[in-house]
């Protein structure tokens, strides 16, 4: 609407340029809890299932998405809980990561996408192995900081109160 009281929106603003990444890695927890899944990369990292949130998308929604297409497992997005929202300037691109925690999923992980993923493996929340992609690890330190020490200066965290670590009520993130 353009008006004496609305003006017509700037160009650069109706339109602008994009200047960051919007993600979301998923802490899948298996057994109770106590197992976490981790995906082996071509480079030897080991990386949460995850990636871009689509235009409309909740952080929620992606991490479902996501993980379906990469591990055939299927989660409800109201099972997710966003528990941080992280943020790097990776390349020079500001990259915005939702830290989610899913611990209701149906179905065995297998590999979805062989270009990305060798295998798919379940490990002890208190055994996570190295090394671990960056966004990944500081996924995992901001659900759990006692399990994977914190990522060196590059992100910044910004805890959300109501996400439960591992899915038991009235434990939170730090």
């Amino acid at each position: 609407m353009t008006d004496a009281h609305h003006p017509a929106e700037r160009p650069e603003r109706a339109f602008p340029t994009p200047t960051s990444l919007t993600g979301v890695g998923v802490v899948v927890l298996g057994e109770g809890g106590t197992r976490v899944l981790l995906g082996l990369g071509h480079d030897g990292r080991w990386e949460l299932p995850g990636g871009k949130v689509d235009a409309g998308e909740s952080f929620e929604q992606a991490a479902a998405r996501e993980l379906a297409e990469e591990t055939g497992l299927h989660a409800e997005p109201a099972d997710v809980r966003v528990g941080a929202v992280l943020l790097d300037g990776e390349r020079g691109i500001t990259r915005v990561t939702g830290a989610a925690v899913v611990s209701r999923v149906a179905g065995v992980p297998r590999v979805r996408e062989p270009d990305k993923i060798v295998r798919w493996e379940w490990f002890a929340v208190d055994a996570v192995p190295a090394p671990l992609f960056a966004p990944s690890a500081a996924v995992l330190h901001s659900w759990r900081p006692s399990s994977v020490p914190a990522v060196d200066g590059a992100f910044h965290g910004y805890v959300l109160g109501a996400a439960s670590r591992n899915g038991v009520a009235g434990e939170h993130l730090p």
